[in-house]
């Protein structure tokens, strides 16, 4: 053969030197799995709860906004889809006489008002100390949400959706924001929306939950293995009663935990995007997004606004119906909401943050109130304590219920004969 042919043969089938492993890996090799949507009970029902339970909040807090205290049926006629809500919002607010107290207009006596109950105005005290105590943890977790995006840059009008989620105050942005001038500026895009950017890169915020869950886990050598390059870390799975069994699911988990993890905070832009790796980072990317939330979930259009800054694929629903292990996608309430299956086990939070305990008072006040609502809300404890009490007999309460609906192996799953692919609407 001629010399220079063989040169360039060589020179062809000789693997270039990369300085990261991932650029090594830019084929796609898993096995696609197809499998059925699953229906879980358990997540329904806390998702189907705290729908109430976040309209609830936003209707408190709109009250405290306003300047006379109290709102009107006119002003909240028009907020059901803003509230997620399935019914008008007046008949919803009249379900919860013992947050909202209602009296007629001092002009008009045919037009409902609405102003926080003394027992509304409690728990919205004990919720801004929380916020106080835990300022440094949102500012971290808002850090983190601006480092996982190209632009380290998000719209206020995207950011004020997810406010719930990430257990932000409602005056965020003209108490919180201004704080810290190290960690945030406000600008404007280039098509003139108003934007929280990130000051600065803080490199001790950029380790993932799934890092940290490892390193402080009883598998830390794994972790430390992975820091030096031996090892990829694996995501925790829960897979639907049957699925883990099943010999090609388990075939398919291996070949995918064995491919490199990717930290959401790292550049992602040299990935194939078509590759298995770069599908590997998107599930990374959305258990990282996930766990930065208050419960554990949010809504898939929340996810969709921000899609190209967190760098993920057009139809990015298949993630969720593909590793049902990771994820759960809900349908309740006419909307979609992605939960991450670790963050529960029977039914409940694994490790609730204190605003997730504070909702729960207001679940408990919620669920009383229509209980007596036809009684009178006099039967309702109004000190600190009584409310503590009642709110931790009502969780044992729910307990033993989902103990039997959803418990670890018992959850109630069924199998849907409508498989979710890929439908982003």
């Amino acid at each position: 053969m001629n010399p220079t042919a063989l040169f360039l043969l060589l020179k062809l089938h000789t693997p270039r030197q990369t300085t990261k492993l991932y650029q090594h890996l830019q084929w796609r090799g898993l096995v696609k799995v197809r499998l059925k949507w699953v229906k879980n009970r358990g997540l329904d029902y806390i998702i189907d709860t705290e729908t109430d339970l976040k309209a609830v909040c936003l209707l408190k807090d709109a009250i405290k906004r306003s300047p006379t205290g109290f709102i009107t049926s006119k002003t909240i006629s028009d907020w059901q889809k803003h509230l997620g809500l399935t019914i008008p919002v007046l008949r919803f607010i009249r379900r919860y006489p013992t947050l909202f107290h209602e009296f007629p207009h001092s002009r008009y006596a045919n037009l409902p008002c609405f102003r926080l109950t003394d027992t509304a105005l409690l728990l919205d005290s004990q919720e801004q100390g929380i916020h106080q105590a835990r300022e440094a943890d949102t500012v971290e977790r808002l850090c983190r949400v601006l480092m996982m995006l190209k632009c380290k840059a998000i719209p206020f009008q995207s950011l004020y959706h997810l406010k719930w989620d990430l257990g932000l105050p409602d005056n965020f942005g003209n108490i919180l924001i201004p704080k810290y001038p190290d960690h945030f500026r406000v600008v404007k895009s280039q098509s003139g929306l108003s934007c929280l950017s990130l000051a600065q890169w803080r490199e001790e915020f950029a380790v993932s939950a799934l890092q940290k869950s490892n390193e402080n886990s009883e598998l830390g050598d794994g972790y430390q293995q992975f820091k030096r390059g031996r090892a990829a870390l694996t995501f925790p799975m829960n897979f639907p009663r049957g699925y883990g069994a099943q010999k090609k699911v388990k075939a398919w988990m291996e070949d995918f935990h064995k491919l490199p993890y990717i930290s959401p905070y790292e550049d992602s832009t040299q990935i194939d995007p078509n590759s298995d790796l770069m599908e590997k980072r998107v599930v990374g990317v959305l258990h990282e997004f996930l766990s930065l939330t208050i419960h554990k979930k949010t809504k898939r259009n929340y996810l969709r606004s921000l899609r190209e800054e967190l760098n993920l694929p057009h139809k990015f629903t298949r993630i969720f119906t593909r590793y049902p292990g990771i994820f759960y996608l809900s349908l309740k309430c006419k909307t979609t909401t992605v939960a991450l299956k670790e963050g529960y086990r029977r039914g409940k939070l694994v490790d609730p943050h204190p605003l997730a305990q504070i909702r729960e008072k207001y679940y408990y006040v919620m669920k009383t109130g229509v209980l007596y609502r036809g009684k009178g809300v006099a039967l309702l404890p109004e000190k600190d304590g009584m409310i503590n009490d009642g709110e931790n007999g009502m969780e044992q309460q729910e307990s033993d219920e989902e103990e039997v609906e959803t418990g670890d192996e018992l959850y109630d799953e069924d199998t849907s004969d409508t498989e979710v692919e890929s439908e982003d609407e």
